[in-house]
């Protein structure tokens, strides 16, 4: 049985170890791994996803199996424009994959978008992630091509995708 509820701050470290779980077999084709422990280490610091949850700039959600934790998602208004959502995050554990988890977890975050009074959903996804078949499936048109600097000569090569929710 799956259930999907909102991350707490005790919830922290589980969203950690999911993204360390993650992140090294999604990304190890993709991405050098100093990029990846450098990305973990900034992104997934223990602090920052606390203060995430603690202050609302990011809603956490965890999905269940089980009552187990095997995915998470993030989302949040876009800051330079709170009419636009922006998922942050979306992982499922590689032994999950074809479950539908990333789907379940996507349409609470599209839930709770049109439940704020909104409609526009925004992504990024790494230029080379298979996941953007999966977001192309799901309804997300790519916008334009992106390329953050993220610090110690490291970038991060996406696409901005977007979904109008109805």
């Amino acid at each position: 049985m799956t259930s999907i509820r909102p991350a707490t701050l005790d919830d922290a470290q589980t969203v950690r170890d999911l993204a360390e779980a993650v992140w090294w077999p999604s990304y190890r084709p993709i991405l050098t791994e100093p990029q990846i422990k450098y990305m973990l280490d900034t992104m997934y610091d223990l602090d920052s996803i606390k203060s995430q949850i603690v202050t609302g700039e990011q809603t956490y959600l965890l999905l269940l199996e089980n009552d187990i934790p095997v995915g998470f998602a993030a989302y949040a208004p876009r800051q330079e424009n709170p009419a636009i959502y922006k998922l942050h995050k979306l992982y499922c554990l590689p032994e999950t994959k074809g479950r539908g988890y990333g789907s379940l977890l996507l349409d609470e975050v599209e839930k709770a978008v049109l439940a704020a009074g909104k409609t526009v959903l925004e992504l990024n996804v790494n230029r080379y992630n298979p996941a953007k078949n999966f977001y192309e499936k799901k309804g997300f048109a790519t916008l334009y091509e992106e390329d953050i600097d993220i610090g110690q000569g490291y970038q991060m090569n996406d696409f901005v995708m977007r979904k109008v929710l109805r």
